[in-house]
């Protein structure tokens, strides 16, 4: 059973920062891409931002020069750095991560956190 926890979340005022984690656990072989993604009130679910394992990364063009993600692979947690966060950024933030779990060696599974809610005054 694989396990991702998210934490982090909170108000903040808009300018402000946050910093996001989600850890995994469980019976892990390998990760390979972990994300950010976020949901707010009435939209779809978009990506924030991914790293790979090798530490490439893309972010969405919305978020682009104000967060920051990272990953500790040894730790099997991503981080998601926020700064000057607006209004707009208010949304339940959620991990993703793509394992590969023992036993299932040849299988590349997507696993979702439970999410945990953003907001961001004005």
């Amino acid at each position: 059973q694989v396990q991702l926890v998210e934490s982090g979340g909170g108000l903040v005022q808009a300018g402000g920062s946050l910093r996001l984690s989600c850890a995994a656990s469980g019976s892990i072989l390998r990760i390979n891409t972990m994300g950010w993604y976020r949901q707010a009130p009435g939209k779809q679910r978009e990506l924030v931002a991914a790293i790979t394992s090798d530490g490439s990364t893309k972010s969405a063009d919305a978020v682009k020069g104000r967060v920051t993600i990272s990953r500790d692979n040894a730790k099997n947690t991503v981080y998601l750095q926020m700064n000057s966060l607006k209004p707009e950024d208010t949304a339940v933030y959620y991990c993703n991560a793509e394992i590969v779990a023992v036993g299932f060696e040849y299988t590349n599974f997507q696993h979702w956190g439970q999410g945990t809610l953003v907001t961001v005054s004005s």
